[in-house]
């Protein structure tokens, strides 16, 4: 993970070097640096294991690092969640302004689109598009934004989100980029994509889970952002509905599912398995 990230972070100097040296931009280099570069390794490891080109992958890895930044971006405006820290840094309103921080998530969202269609991304204009429409739907109100919004919408909510409402949000928010991210790979060689989505369902929830549970056992240096945020407002969690073992068990259960799906393709998925366990192991 720690190589392919450098291979990540050196095409991001090599396309960002084509635009002017301005704020919005100088704010696309701070938010696409640091962070653990999952959604790019999932990228580059579908790819790998269903026998596409890796050197093309760095495209669509880009692209998914690119679209997860300008939506931390922008959910860390006031409007949004209101954080000030992220991956161990000021958040990009911060160290610029609000204004330099919409157009900064403006621009990493558009370039991700570019990224994937791309000439050097694949000869196939077919495949390209397919990568641009499919990034699109998991992006939007079918995606990550509608989870958004139901996010912001159960904040002020008169009851609590059931756990089938917080799985359907999550699957939103957080999932549909990591599955996006997991089947990319098969996009790529135009393979059949059916256990790597199944890996990426799973694997997204499992990720979300780790992230609620970080949430009340981590703190804020270790993390890099802000903790204890979701208990501090209230917000029910996968933590508060199934307490602390109940989503530990959850999260097992769900990498073990994502284990299966790998079965496959034998010991070439191997990181792919090392991957699951990191979502629930990590300490960030």
């Amino acid at each position: 993970m720690t190589g392919w990230s450098a291979e990540v972070d050196q095409h991001f100097a090599r396309v960002l070097s084509g635009f002017a040296d301005v704020p919005v931009v100088q704010a696309m280099r701070y938010a696409t640096t640091g962070g653990k570069r999952l959604r790019a390794f999932l990228v580059r490891e579908s790819a790998r294991v269903c026998g596409a080109d890796i050197a093309r992958a760095v495209w669509p890895a880009c692209a998914i690092e690119a679209l997860h930044a300008y939506s931390l971006v922008h959910d860390d405006l006031p409007c949004m969640d209101d954080d000030d820290l992220r991956r161990g840094q000021p958040t990009v309103h911060l160290k610029w302004d609000e204004a330099t921080a919409v157009l900064c998530g403006d621009a990493l969202q558009t370039l991700a689109f570019e990224l994937v269609s791309d000439s050097a991304c694949h000869d196939d204009p077919y495949v390209r598009s397919t990568l641009a429409l499919s990034l699109a739907r998991a992006s939007g109100a079918a995606g990550m934004v509608y989870g958004q919004a139901l996010d912001i919408a159960a904040e002020s909510a008169a009851e609590p989100l059931t756990l089938m409402q917080i799985t359907e949000l999550q699957n939103g928010k957080t999932g549909a980029l990591i599955t996006w991210s997991a089947t990319a790979g098969a996009t790529l060689a135009q393979a059949d994509a059916g256990p790597l989505k199944t890996y990426g369902d799973a694997l997204g929830l499992a990720f979300q889970i780790a992230d609620d549970i970080l949430d009340v056992e981590g703190d804020a240096a270790t993390l890099g952002k802000a903790a204890q945020k979701d208990a501090d407002a209230g917000k029910a969690t996968f933590v508060s509905l199934l307490g602390l073992d109940g989503a530990k068990r959850r999260a097992e259960t769900l990498v073990e599912s994502a284990l299966d799906a790998l079965s496959v393709y034998g010991s070439d998925a191997d990181h792919l398995r090392a991957t699951a366990r990191f979502v629930i192991e990590r300490r960030s």
